[in-house]
C-alpha cells in the first residue's frame, strides 16, 4: 500500500507538471488555418480557441437546411469567447444537470480548441455533447477541455442544432432537399463540424487522420449514428461512446414500430401551432419556436432516410455496415437514480410487480424476474430500464465491432463518493464526466459535490489516462492502473468502482435477456425503447427466427 501510494504521488507530480498553469495570464496567439486566420489565448502550456465559426448560420431561410461552409475570411477572427448555446427550450424546473442560464442563438454553429501548444501531429478529441437532442452546449464547464488537452490531446467541442430547429422532417422539406430528404440537421451540422477538422486542425498541432469522436447520453446516440451514416465515413478514426442507447427511431415516410413517420410528425407539429406550412414555420421566431415545440411535445430523433441513416441502427450494426473504427463504450450502475422520470414506480406488493411481468412478458416473464426480481421492486424497475437502455447499448457495441475484428472495450462505471451516495444517486447519469473531463470543480450548483480528495483525483486521472491512450492508439491504458482487455474473446470490461477493476462477463445474462426481447419487437414491429418493465406493451410470442 505505502509503495502504491509513492507511485500514485509521483504520478500525480509528474501530471501537475504537464498541466497548464491556469493562474497564469493569458496572452494571445494567432493561428493561420485554411480557412482564415484564428486568435485565440495562450494559457500556460496551452493555446485554447472558443467560439469559431464552422458553416454559415441557419437562420431565416436557411432555416431547415443543410449547413453551408463558410467561405475564407480576411484579417484576424478572434476566437476568446465561447459562441452561444443553439436555441433551445428555455428550462423550467431545476434539476442536478441544471447550470446557469446559457446565452442561446439561431446562429450557433461554433467549435472550440483546445491544443498543447507544441502540439504537431496529436492525437483528436471531438466531443459531442448531450443533452437529449434538445438542449445543451459545448460551452458548459464539465466539457472544458484543457485537463484533457493537458494529455496531449487536441480537444475540439462543437454546437449543433437542437430540437425542432435541429431534427424537424416535413414533406415540404423533403421537397427542397436535391435527396428527397429532411430532417437529422443536427447530424448535417456534426458531419459539417467534422469537415471542418480535417480541413484545419493540423494548423492547431492535429492529426486529421487521426480523430476519436465522443459523446454522452444523446452525443453517445450521435455517435452511433455517425458510424452508421455513409456520408460521415473517413471523417473519424475512433469512437467513444458514454451511456448511448440503441433505441427504435422514426422512419422518414413510413408509420414504422409504434411512431408515425417523421415527416407525418413535422405536419403534426405544424398543425398544433397553426403554422401548417413550412413558410409559415420558419416566419415563427426561433426562440418563440424552441419553446412552443417543446410544449407541443415534439421530440426530436434522427430519421432514417435512406441517405444519412440507410437503416435502423440495430440493422446496421447487425449488417456490419457501421464504421469499422475501435470503440470504447460503456453505461453506469446508476443512470436511472437521475433519470427516474424514464421508470415506472413500485407497485404497492411484490405479487403485483410479478403479475404486471407475467401478464407482460409471458414466457419471457421468468427471465425477467430472474434479473430484476420482486425482492427489491423499485431497484429492479431502475436495472431494468438501465439494462434496456444503456447496457444492452453498451454490450451490443462492444459485441459488433468484435464480431468485425475490430479492438472495442467496454466499461462498466460503478463509482460512488458521499454526496452522491448520501444522495441516492450511486453512478447517477453522466457521472463519469467530471472525471473523464478533469472538471472535478467545474460542476453545476445541483450536481453533488465531489470531494477534493487523492481517491477522487486517481479516479480522475485514470480515465483521462485511459480515454486519451485510446484516443492516442486505440488502446485505453492508464500509468499505475489495472490492464484494460479488450471485450472480445472473453466479453471482459473494465468496471470503475473504488478504483478501476478489470473483470470478464458483466451482469450475467442482461445482454442476452434484452436482444431477445428486442429481436421479438422488431419481428412484431413494435418500438424498443422505453417499452419496458411495468410499462412494456404486450410482448409478441411469434418467435420470428428470435431466441
Amino acid at each position: 500500500m505505502i509503495l502504491h501510494r509513492l507511485i500514485f504521488g509521483a504520478a500525480a507530480a509528474a501530471f501537475l507538471a504537464l498541466t497548464p498553469s491556469f493562474g497564469a495570464e493569458p496572452t494571445s496567439v494567432t493561428v493561420e488555418a485554411p480557412s482564415g486566420t484564428v486568435g485565440g489565448l495562450s494559457q500556460g502550456t496551452l493555446h485554447v480557441f472558443k467560439g469559431i465559426p464552422y458553416a454559415q448560420p441557419p437562420v431565416g431561410e436557411a432555416r431547415w437546411k443543410p449547413p453551408s461552409p463558410l467561405p475564407h475570411w480576411s484579417g484576424v477572427k478572434q476566437a476568446t469567447e465561447y459562441g452561444p448555446a443553439c436555441l433551445q427550450p428555455e428550462a423550467k424546473l431545476a434539476n442536478i444537470y441544471s447550470g446557469e442560464p446559457l446565452p442561446m442563438s439561431e446562429d450557433c454553429l461554433t467549435l472550440n480548441v483546445w491544443a498543447p501548444a507544441n502540439a504537431s501531429g496529436a492525437p483528436v478529441f471531438v466531443w459531442i455533447h448531450g443533452g437529449a437532442l434538445t438542449t445543451g452546449s459545448s460551452r458548459e464547464p464539465l466539457y472544458d477541455g484543457a485537463k484533457l488537452a493537458a494529455h496531449g490531446l487536441v480537444v475540439v467541442s462543437i454546437n449543433f442544432r437542437l430540437g425542432v430547429l435541429g431534427w424537424l422532417a416535413h414533406p415540404e422539406l423533403s421537397k427542397e432537399s436535391p435527396q428527397g430528404i429532411s430532417g437529422n440537421y443536427g447530424m448535417l451540422d456534426q458531419i459539417e463540424a467534422l469537415r471542418w477538422v480535417q480541413h484545419n486542425i493540423a494548423a492547431f498541432g492535429g492529426n486529421p487522420a487521426n480523430v476519436t469522436i465522443a459523446g454522452e447520453s444523446s452525443g453517445g446516440l450521435n455517435v452511433m449514428y455517425l458510424m452508421a451514416s455513409p456520408v460521415a465515413r473517413g471523417l473519424f478514426a475512433k469512437a467513444i461512446a458514454e451511456s448511448a442507447y440503441m433505441i427504435s427511431t422514426p422512419e422518414l415516410k413510413a408509420a414504422k414500430y409504434g411512431v408515425p413517420s417523421a415527416e407525418d410528425a413535422g405536419v403534426a407539429l405544424g398543425t398544433a401551432l397553426h403554422a401548417p406550412t413550412i413558410a409559415a414555420l420558419r416566419a415563427i421566431d426561433a426562440r418563440t419556436l424552441a419553446n412552443t415545440a417543446s410544449a407541443a411535445k415534439f421530440a426530436p430523433f434522427g430519421a432514417i432516410d435512406g441517405h444519412l441513416l440507410p437503416r435502423q441502427l440495430v440493422d446496421v450494426f447487425d449488417r456490419g455496415e457501421q464504421a469499422p473504427v475501435p470503440l470504447l463504450a460503456g453505461f453506469n450502475s446508476g443512470e436511472i437514480r437521475s433519470l427516474r422520470m424514464l421508470a415506472a414506480h413500485a407497485p404497492a406488493t411484490p405479487v403485483e410487480y410479478e403479475n404486471i411481468i407475467r401478464y407482460r412478458y409471458h414466457e419471457y416473464a421468468n427471465g425477467f424476474l430472474r434479473l430484476y426480481p420482486s425482492t427489491a421492486m423499485q431497484e429492479s424497475i431502475w436495472a431494468a430500464t438501465r439494462d434496456s437502455l444503456y447496457g444492452w447499448t453498451a454490450e451490443r457495441l462492444a459485441r459488433k465491432q468484435a464480431m468485425r475484428g475490430i479492438p472495442s472495450y467496454l466499461y462498466y462505471f460503478d463509482h460512488g463518493y458521499p454526496a452522491a451516495d448520501d444522495a441516492g444517486l450511486h453512478a447517477f447519469h453522466a457521472s463519469e464526466l467530471p472525471y473523464v473531463f478533469g472538471t472535478m470543480d467545474h460542476t453545476g450548483p445541483q450536481w453533488p459535490k465531489i470531494p477534493a480528495t487523492a481517491q477522487e483525483q486517481r479516479m480522475s486521472d485514470a480515465l483521462m489516462e485511459y480515454w486519451s491512450s485510446f484516443a492516442r492508439n486505440g488502446k485505453p491504458q492508464a500509468a499505475g492502473e489495472a490492464e484494460w482487455a479488450a471485450y472480445a474473446p472473453n466479453t471482459a470490461y473494465m468496471a470503475f468502482k473504488d478504483v478501476p477493476v478489470p473483470s470478464v462477463h458483466l451482469l450475467p445474462g442482461m445482454f442476452e435477456f434484452n436482444e431477445a426481447v428486442v429481436c421479438r419487437r422488431r419481428a412484431a414491429n413494435q418500438p424498443w425503447n422505453w417499452n419496458v418493465g411495468m410499462w412494456a406493451s404486450d410482448l409478441d410470442m411469434q418467435s420470428n427466427g428470435c431466441p
